[in-house]
């Protein structure tokens, strides 16, 4: 099986489908994957400028993640006082590193979402979320689109020579997403006052809380 077989659709359908698949994607917590590989199968040759490819990807993301801190913004009113509580020492300490944090989560493949929430439930200030982000998606989409056009698939490849169906790959996708949804509500239910007490304990104080203060950062 070809990288290809698995989005049989992206060679015809070009960049539009590129930012569909990736804005879908994005906006559903901890799947990135999938984006990923179309971003990787459609850098390969020439049929598709590569700036074109590292940008559409970014800013279709970008705006996929800012839907979800705006979400979070607002799912400080849903969540319970108990879980706010424990929270609370989380999103001063992700706050306190705010763009950095963002930019960080968004320039690596980690499940980004784990850091954006917090963000968004600490009401971090959107433009510079956007900002930090849309930076940070620039940079993992170039590696992406640089590594798979001038290096190619070789390294993924070998994993897809003795697949004939695309349908385990579609399900490991799944087990992926449920595997970092699962991550996500480890979060929310990690007491999180007990671990900063260690490692960050100003994060316990409620003077460090935006919450009581005006401040935009």
């Amino acid at each position: 099986m070809e990288l290809t077989d698995i989005f049989p659709f992206a060679p015809d359908d070009g960049y539009l489908i590129l930012i569909l698949v990736n804005f879908f994607g994005s906006l559903i917590p901890f799947v990135p994957m999938p984006a990923f590989l179309l971003l990787a199968s459609m850098s390969v040759g020439t049929e598709y400028n590569l700036h074109l490819l590292a940008i559409f990807s970014a800013v279709s993301a970008t705006v996929a993640k800012q839907i979800i801190f705006f979400v979070s913004f607002g799912g400080r009113k849903i969540m319970n006082i108990k879980t706010r509580n424990r929270m609370r020492p989380f999103e001063r300490l992700v706050k306190r590193y705010g763009a950095a944090a963002a930019f960080f989560a968004a320039a690596t493949p980690m499940p980004d979402d784990i850091i954006f929430i917090p963000l968004g439930l600490a009401k971090y200030n959107p433009k510079r979320f956007f900002v930090a982000t849309l930076a940070g998606k620039l940079v993992l989409s170039y590696v992406i689109v640089f590594i798979a056009h001038y290096v190619g698939l070789s390294f993924i490849e070998p994993y897809l020579e003795n697949i004939d169906d695309a349908t385990p790959i579609y399900i490991g996708f799944l087990i992926f997403a449920a595997a970092m949804t699962g991550i996500i509500i480890l979060v929310l239910k990690l007491d999180w006052q007990r671990i900063m007490v260690k490692f960050a304990p100003w994060t316990l104080d409620e003077n460090s809380d935006d919450d009581t203060k005006n401040s935009k950062k």
